[in-house]
Order: structure tokens, then C-alpha cells, then sequence
């Protein structure tokens, strides 16, 4: 699941604070592009939360130790691994997997959709993983696109090193009931157009990379081969690179 939110004082988010390393996180943004318009799915948070409580947004969270060890029905896409390779710090083939892996992980915890493919040797899986085992799958990460890195300001009780993948809904495998409740994290899931109502309270950085995504869907099938922008910090402003440029 996300880790907890960053600690509140009075109200806003700690930012007096010393450096912290930010933690490689993970987010999955799942289009569905089968009306005239394609659509995002998106949950809303509980009123009673801390961190942004009452507002839509998308399934992540940190990368776990298992998830460079859970076996896969496919691997990522060489295209994938290249496009996470790239920026800095370096980060192994190994991590890169892992965090292509935890985006499906949360996403299945969150919302109770899991990306998946039948297994034909059964593979009992634990924690997390285990709706997958239940349902004869293995997480799938092949048909996942890389759209955007961030790093949280420096300054924060809790910094994270995201990155924002998408897939079609047509990856879906697999429905676990019961995820979606009035005391669950995320209390609600709606599939919203880019740009509608639900999205106009989104965080700041989750609506750049969202006209981002708009901008590569604009323009076809998405591509391995399209530029990733990567959100910043320097000096106290947000800045915005191109991966590997």
C-alpha cells in the first residue's frame, strides 16, 4: 500500500526539516481508450485521511523488497528498461524491474485490479501477491510505458523518487472484490476523461504528468521511443528535463 502520509503541522506538510534520500516509489495510471475519448481511472482518497484527504488520484507507492524477487509472466520490454536506466542515480536492470513491478503491486492492492497473465505452471504466491496466485496469474509489467520521473522537493519529512507508468485497461486480469470501501484508503474508483472535474483538485505534479500523458495520447499509440520528462527541484523551483537528454 502508499506509505503514510508526510507529517502535518498545523495543517500543512513538515518542510523544515534535514535531507532526506528520496525512495523509489512507483505509480500506474490505467487508460481505458475504447469510447471516443480515452479515460483514466482514478480513486478517491478517504475524507479522514491526512495528506490530501477527499481528492482522486492514482494507485502507488513505494517499491518493496519483493518486488525484484516475485516471478513474472513476461518481463519488461527492453524499450522499458532502457527509458528507466536512464537519468541519474543509476539504478541496476534489477531495480528497474522491481519498480515496473511494484506499480502493478499497488495498483492490484488499491483498487483491486491486478495486470496478469495465466501461469501454466502454478506459482503460490504470499502478502501482496496473493490474489494473483488465487487467480492462476503472474504479474505482467510488458505492456507498461514509462511517462514520467519526479522527485519530491528536498525538505520533506518523506521524499520519493516516482515513477509514473501507464498501461491499457485491457491488461486488467483479474477483479479482487472488497478492495473499494467507505473505510479503505481509496473510498471510491471512476474512469475520467484528462481535464475533468474529478482531476481540477489534483496535486500539482500528478496534473504535469496527466498533460503529459494527454500530449503522447494526442498523438497516437504510445511509444517507448517518446521523450520522458523528469520533474525536479533545484534552487526552490520545479524543474523539467528530458530523461537521457
Amino acid at each position: 500500500m502508499t506509505e503514510a502520509a508526510p507529517a502535518v503541522i498545523e495543517g500543512k506538510e513538515a518542510d523544515h526539516h534535514p535531507y532526506f534520500k528520496p525512495k523509489d516509489a512507483a505509480t500506474l495510471i490505467l487508460i481505458d481508450r475504447s469510447g471516443a475519448k480515452p479515460k483514466v481511472l482514478v480513486g478517491k482518497r478517504h475524507d479522514n485521511v491526512v495528506f490530501m484527504p477527499g481528492t482522486y488520484v492514482f494507485p502507488g507507492g513505494r517499491v518493496d523488497k519483493s518486488d525484484n524477487r516475485i516471478p513474472v509472466a513476461a518481463p519488461i520490454t527492453r524499450e522499458l528498461e532502457a527509458n528507466l536506466l536512464k537519468g541519474s542515480p543509476k539504478i541496476a536492470p534489477s531495480r528497474a524491474r522491481a519498480l515496473a513491478v511494484a506499480a502493478i503491486r499497488e495498483a492490484c492492492e488499491e483498487t483491486g485490479l491486478c495486470l496478469g497473465r495465466k501461469s501454466d505452471k502454478p506459482t503460490k504466491l504470499e502478502g501482496a501477491w496473493k490474489p494473483f496466485s488465487e487467480a492462476g496469474l503472474l504479474p505482467d509489467p510488458s505492456s507498461l510505458f514509462l511517462i514520467a520521473r519526479a522527485i519530491t522537493p528536498p525538505g520533506r519529512v518523506r521524499r520519493f523518487d516516482t515513477r509514473f507508468f501507464t498501461a491499457d485497461a485491457s491488461a486488467i486480469a483479474h477483479r479482487v472484490d472488497g478492495v473499494i470501501h467507505a473505510d479503505a484508503e481509496l473510498v471510491e474508483l471512476v474512469w475520467v476523461e484528462i481535464g475533468s472535474e474529478p482531476l481540477a483538485k489534483a496535486h500539482a505534479m500528478t496534473k504535469n504528468v496527466l498533460a503529459e500523458l494527454d500530449r503522447r495520447l494526442a498523438t497516437g499509440p504510445l511509444r517507448h521511443d517518446a521523450p520522458v520528462p523528469f520533474f525536479h527541484f533545484y534552487g526552490g523551483k520545479m524543474q523539467k528535463d528530458v530523461l537521457g537528454a
